[in-house]
């Protein structure tokens, strides 16, 4: 029989209303296995369900656990589980598709029909989240990680390859120019990712300083402030918007050569958006859209088990569990802060390997 525990949970009710709680852990199932939270960080659509109660049109309408950037360490497993073992370091890849839609079939399961994603109210009942002292995983969500990547650039093994995925919707970019709008983490992990893809030049935008600094940092040869400067003089072979803003899918269809490609990584408001798509035309433009990812997250953890991409830049603060409110408060304030982590209270104040370096 399986003993009924407990285990502390980052719960939202509603905007604003953010609880940590003891939830009943749920027995495994064949194929499952038990992870102890290493490290989480706070993702975009964490603060909009934080800030509004959702995101776009996935209304928050139970007590939803929230976070998907998350890596740990292998507590229990399941029936018929095989290749982890209590004690195993893993990073989790938050997405489960059905493979069995015929998205799935084609080769497509980041556009599953019946996708099970952490902490999202796309469907109800919702699909708790992994912000959470332990969660429960099925073991293809897992992957091994080595001892020196610690478990906060672990995390990050997500929104990179949402960006090697951008990178591979786009037309080859050895040798060519690149504009990436918008210097969130999304948009500083695609200078990550469009340089291991050749880029030649890379410009990125944005309205706050602090980010763009990073993106230099990440490898950006130009940042503009476009608060404060024009690109009214630029022209890219390919742009990735990342901003989610009109006015950032507006500049970045402007900033095109003839011939050239956007794609579009940001998450546009709901509803009908202005954008000067005439161009589209006259320069024969290439509109795509880019959607999580295929098989690109053990692309990214091989490049940071390898060392050969650094993501501390990235790395703002992490807070125990207990101190959510504070640490999204910091999370939201672009000026101060790319990526947050939570991290079990108990995990806090330890020397284990939370900052370890990422390579070998």
């Amino acid at each position: 029989m399986f003993a009924h525990r407990v285990s502390q949970s980052l719960v939202i009710h509603a905007a604003g209303d953010l609880r940590l709680e003891d939830c009943p852990e749920q027995p495994l199932q064949a194929g499952e296995v038990r992870v102890r939270l290493g490290a989480g960080g706070i993702c975009g659509s964490d603060l909009h369900y934080f800030a509004h109660g959702g995101v776009g049109n996935f209304l928050v309408r139970q007590p939803l656990t929230l976070g998907h950037k998350v890596a740990g360490t292998v507590q229990e497993v399941g029936p018929g589980v095989t290749g982890l073992a209590p004690g195993a370091r893993v990073a989790v890849n938050p997405v489960r598709p059905c493979l069995s839609c015929d998205q799935c079939l084609a080769g497509r399961p980041n556009l599953c029909r019946n996708v099970l994603f952490y902490g999202s109210a796309a469907r109800f009942p919702h699909v708790q989240g992994a912000f959470s002292h332990s969660f429960v995983a099925h073991q293809s969500q897992c992957f091994p990680i080595p001892h020196h990547l610690c478990f906060e650039v672990a995390a990050l093994a997500k929104p990179l390859a949402v960006t090697l995925h951008a990178v591979n919707q786009a037309e080859p970019l050895l040798g060519k120019s690149v504009l990436i709008v918008g210097s969130g983490p999304i948009g500083a992990l695609t200078v990550l990712s469009a340089r291991l893809a050749g880029a030649r030049q890379i410009t990125v935008t944005d309205l706050q300083d602090q980010p763009l600094a990073v993106s230099k940092q990440l490898g950006a040869e130009r940042t503009v402030n476009v608060g404060r400067e024009s690109l009214d003089e630029l022209e890219v072979d390919t742009a990735f918007e990342a901003s989610g803003t009109p006015p950032g899918l507006a500049s970045a269809i402007s900033a095109l050569a003839p011939g050239g490609t956007l794609v579009q990584l940001g998450m546009l408001p709901p509803g009908m958006t202005q954008a000067p798509l005439n161009l589209l035309l006259a320069r024969e433009l290439r509109l795509i859209g880019s959607f999580r990812f295929v098989d690109e997250y053990a692309r990214a953890l091989e490049l940071l088990a390898a060392g050969r991409v650094d993501l501390r830049p990235l790395l703002s603060a992490r807070f125990p569990l207990s101190q959510a409110a504070d640490a999204f408060a910091l999370a939201a304030d672009r000026t101060r802060a790319m990526k947050v982590s939570l991290v079990p209270d108990d995990l806090h104040l330890m020397p284990d390997d939370l900052h370890a370096t990422t390579g070998a």
